[in-house]
C-alpha cells in the first residue's frame, strides 16, 4: 500500500507560491501584451514578493530561531526552505533585470523615459533643483552617524542613501550617514513628456545641501524589508482595538529580514551599514535597476500613455438588475448568481444603499473584510445606522495590510451608532456575507448576499468573483445563527444549510470528495481555489484518484498538491489561471453531491479551513448552477492563460493544440457586451445560457 504521507508526494509551500510569482513574471516578459501592461506584471510581482518577505520569510526565521526542524508535510525543515528561497530568487533577479531593462528600452520608443539626473537636459536640471528646494529638503531626513549620533530604526520598506562624505576643509576626515526619503514623496520625479527621474538620483545631486561642508564620496541606495506579521494575543487584552493599534505601531520595529542595494556597492558602506543592521548576506540583493519595483505603478498609471495597456472593461449590468424596479421585488422573484467583473458590483452596492433608505427595512448585518477607501458599502451603513435603523457589522481588524483601514471604518460606524464587532477571539473573519431584514404585509422577510470577494467596489473590477442574491429562507435562516453566532455565545457553531468554519467545511468537503471515490471512474471534481495546501483534502484527492475519479483542479497560487504521479495522482489534472483579472473565486463541483455546486470564502488551506470563520454555501438555484459549471468548464479548457503543475512541481503554459483559442477572461470579456444586448431580448433564464454560449462560440 502507497504511503498517501511520504514527503515526496507534497510540494513545498513557499517554492509552490514562488513558482506563482513567476507565473506573474512571466506575463511580463509576454511580448504579446502591451508595454505598460508587461510594467504592470513587474510592479505586481515586486509587491507581491515584498509580502512575501515580511510574513513568508519573516516567519520561517522565526521557526528556524524557535528550533523548530519540520513545518509541513514535505518536511522541508525552516532552513532547507531559507537556502531554497534565497537560491531561487537570487538567480531569478537576473531575469527581472532582463525583463526590466527590455521594458524601459522598448518604452523609450514610445515617449517614456527613465532617466538619472545626469542624463536629463540642463533645462530638466533647473527644474528638478526647484523640485529639490522645494518638495524634497523641507521633508527629507538626513542623519548622521557616529559615536554622538546613533544609527537610526529604519520602518519596515524603508527607502534611503547610505553615504560616506568628505570634510570639505580636510579630506582626510570622512563621516558616514544615512538620508532616508521618507513615502510622501513620488518614487520618480515626473517632467514633462514621459520623463521620469529617480528620486534618490536628484537626492544624491543635492548631498551637500544636506549636509554642508561636506562632499559625497559614495553612496548605496537602500531598501529595507521586516518582519511585519503581527501576532496578537486577544485573550490578554480588554480592548482588542487598543491591542492592535500597538501592532500597527509595532509592525515598524520588525526584525530585519531582507535589504536591497543599487549595484554599485561600495564595500565599506556595506560593511558599516550592516554592523547596524546585521541582515544575513544571502538576504542581501543588488539591483542594477529600479529598487521597489511596485513602485512602477507610478509609470503604468500615467494616463497620457494608456493605449499602452490593456484596454479597461466596462462590467455590464445584466439582467434582472437592469431595470428600474425595486431590488428586493427582483430577488423576490428569482435567486442570482453574478460573476464579477464581467457582470458588475452595482446590485451589491444598490441592494445596501436602498436598503439603507428603505423605511422598511429594520436591520442590515455583515462582514467586512477588505472594504477599501471611500466605501460607498460603509456610507450606506453608516446612513443606515444614523436613520435608526439596527447595523451591525463585523469588521475583521486583522485583515492583513488593511488593518488601519478597517480601524478607521470601525470607529466610523460606531459613532454612527452601528454595532460594531472586532472580531471573534482566536479566529479570522473572512466569510463574506450581508443579511438585510425587512418588513413586509405585517411580517419579517430577510435577503442574503453571499459571496467569493470582499464588498469592495474597486477590487470588484479587477478580481474575478461571484455573487449569489437570494431570498431562500433555508440561507436567510442559517445567516440569521451565523451572526448570531458572530455578536453573543455559542458552543454549537452548527449551521443547516450553509457550512461554516472552522467546525462544518473541512468535513463537508472531505465527505464530498470520499462520495466521488465511491463513485469511481464516474466521480468528477472540479475545484476552483487560490491555495490547496490542507494535507488531508490533499490525501482525500490522491485517494479519489486511486479510485478512478477524474478531478480538474484551478489553483491560481501555492499548491501542496502532485498531479500525475503514477498510482498516487494519474487522474488529477492542475492549472493555475494568471491573466488581465485575479482569478478569486473559490468555486466547487461535485457530480454527486445535492447540490453540486458551491461557492466559498474559504482556500482549501488550514488557516482558512480550522483557523478562521468562514462560510461555504450550496447554490440549489439550477440556473445559478448551470452558469457556474459552464464558467468552470470554460475555465478548465482555456488554452492561452493556463499553465499546467507537472509532478516534479514545475509548470508549463498550456499546449494549444486544437484550432481553437480559448482565453477564458477574453471570452468572457468580449461575450458579455454580445450576451447583453442579445439576452434583453430573450428569456429570464439568461443566467444559463451566458458561459454555455461562451463555450459554444469559442
Amino acid at each position: 500500500m502507497i504511503n498517501l504521507k511520504d514527503p515526496k508526494f507534497y510540494n513545498n509551500r513557499e517554492l509552490s507560491w514562488l513558482q506563482f510569482n513567476t507565473r506573474v513574471l512571466k506575463q511580463a516578459q509576454d511580448e504579446t501584451q502591451p508595454l505598460l501592461e508587461r510594467l504592470k506584471f513587474l510592479a505586481i510581482y515586486g509587491t507581491n514578493l515584498d509580502e512575501f518577505y515580511m510574513i513568508r520569510v519573516a516567519g520561517l526565521k522565526k521557526l528556524f530561531t524557535a528550533g523548530v526542524m519540520v513545518s509541513g508535510a514535505d518536511r522541508l525543515t525552516p532552513l532547507q526552505q531559507l537556502r531554497e528561497i534565497r537560491k531561487y530568487l537570487h538567480q531569478e533577479l537576473q531575469v527581472v533585470e532582463y525583463t526590466l531593462t527590455e521594458i524601459l528600452k522598448k518604452l523609450e520608443k514610445e515617449g517614456i523615459f527613465v532617466k538619472s539626473y545626469d542624463q536629463v537636459s540642463p533645462q530638466h536640471k533647473h527644474q528638478l533643483n526647484r523640485y529639490f528646494t522645494e518638495q524634497i529638503y523641507p521633508v527629507i531626513v538626513p542623519i548622521a552617524v557616529d559615536a554622538t549620533h546613533p544609527f537610526p530604526h529604519l520602518n519596515n520598506l524603508s527607502f534611503g542613501l547610505i553615504v560616506n562624505l568628505t570634510d570639505l576643509d580636510n579630506e582626510q576626515i570622512e563621516r558616514n550617514g544615512i538620508v532616508r526619503i521618507p513615502r510622501v514623496l513620488p518614487r520618480f520625479v515626473e517632467l514633462e513628456n514621459g520623463i521620469y527621474v529617480p528620486i534618490e538620483s536628484v537626492v544624491s545631486e543635492h548631498i551637500s545641501d544636506l549636509f554642508p561642508g561636506y562632499k559625497l564620496q559614495n553612496h548605496i541606495t537602500f531598501r529595507v524589508t521586516r518582519n511585519a506579521d503581527i501576532e496578537i494575543e486577544e485573550e490578554e487584552a480588554d480592548d482588542f482595538m487598543e491591542i492592535l493599534e500597538e501592532g500597527l505601531r509595532l509592525r515598524k520595529k520588525g526584525e530585519l529580514v531582507r535589504l536591497e542595494l543599487s549595484h554599485e556597492t561600495n564595500p565599506d558602506l556595506l560593511n558599516f551599514f550592516n554592523r547596524h543592521t546585521n541582515i544575513f548576506k544571502d538576504d542581501i540583493y543588488r539591483f542594477s535597476s529600479t529598487l521597489n519595483l511596485g513602485s512602477l505603478w507610478q509609470i503604468v498609471g500615467n494616463k497620457d500613455f494608456a493605449h499602452l495597456t490593456v484596454a479597461p472593461f466596462k462590467p455590464r449590468l445584466l439582467p434582472p438588475f437592469d431595470t428600474t424596479e425595486n431590488i428586493f421585488s427582483i430577488i423576490d422573484k428569482q435567486d442570482t448568481l453574478m460573476y464579477h467583473p464581467y457582470e458588475s458590483f452595482e446590485p451589491v452596492v444598490k441592494l445596501i444603499q436602498t436598503a439603507s433608505k428603505d423605511p422598511d427595512v429594520v436591520s442590515i448585518k455583515m462582514t467586512l473584510y477588505r472594504s477599501g477607501t471611500n466605501s460607498p458599502i460603509v456610507n450606506a451603513l453608516m446612513q443606515a445606522a444614523e436613520s435608526g435603523k439596527q447595523v451591525t457589522t463585523m469588521v475583521e481588524l486583522k485583515a492583513r495590510f488593511d488593518e488601519e483601514n478597517n480601524l478607521i471604518w470601525a470607529k466610523a460606524l460606531e459613532n454612527a451608532g452601528a454595532h460594531v464587532i472586532y472580531g471573534i477571539p482566536g479566529f479570522k473573519v473572512h466569510a463574506k456575507a450581508t443579511l438585510i431584514t425587512r418588513r413586509a404585509d405585517g411580517k419579517l422577510k430577510q435577503y442574503a448576499h453571499l459571496a467569493t470577494g470582499n464588498y469592495n467596489p474597486q477590487t470588484a473590477k479587477i478580481y474575478t468573483d461571484t455573487s449569489y442574491i437570494t431570498c431562500n429562507e433555508e440561507i436567510t435562516n442559517d445567516l440569521t445563527r451565523f451572526f448570531h453566532f458572530l455578536t453573543g455565545f455559542s458552543k454549537k457553531g452548527k449551521l443547516n444549510k450553509l457550512y461554516m468554519s472552522p467546525t462544518q467545511i473541512k468535513p463537508k468537503i472531505l465527505s464530498m470528495i470520499q462520495n466521488e471515490a465511491k463513485k469511481g471512474s464516474e466521480g468528477h471534481i472540479i475545484a476552483k481555489v487560490n491555495s490547496l495546501v490542507d494535507d488531508d483534502v490533499i490525501r482525500g484527492l490522491y485517494k479519489a484518484s486511486q479510485a478512478g475519479t477524474k478531478i480538474d483542479l484551478i489553483v491560481r497560487g501555492i499548491c501542496c498538491l502532485k498531479p500525475g504521479v503514477p498510482g498516487v495522482s494519474d487522474n488529477i489534472r492542475v492549472i493555475s489561471i494568471i491573466g488581465k483579472y485575479l482569478e478569486h473565486a473559490r468555486v466547487f463541483y461535485f457530480k454527486h453531491s445535492s447540490p453540486q455546486l458551491y461557492i466559498s470564502s474559504a482556500d482549501w488551506m488550514p488557516r482558512n479551513l480550522v483557523r478562521r470563520i468562514e462560510l461555504l454555501s450550496g447554490i440549489a438555484d439550477q440556473a445559478s448552477a448551470d452558469k457556474l459549471l459552464n464558467i468552470l468548464q470554460l475555465q478548465i479548457s482555456d488554452n492561452v492563460l493556463a499553465h499546467e503543475l507537472h509532478s516534479d512541481g514545475s509548470y508549463q503554459k498550456v499546449k494549444n493544440d486544437s484550432s481553437k483559442v480559448i482565453n477564458n477572461q477574453k471570452l468572457f470579456e468580449s461575450h458579455t457586451n454580445k450576451v447583453y444586448r442579445a439576452l434583453k431580448k430573450e428569456t429570464p433564464n439568461y443566467v444559463q445560457k451566458l458561459a454555455a454560449r461562451l463555450l459554444k462560440e469559442s
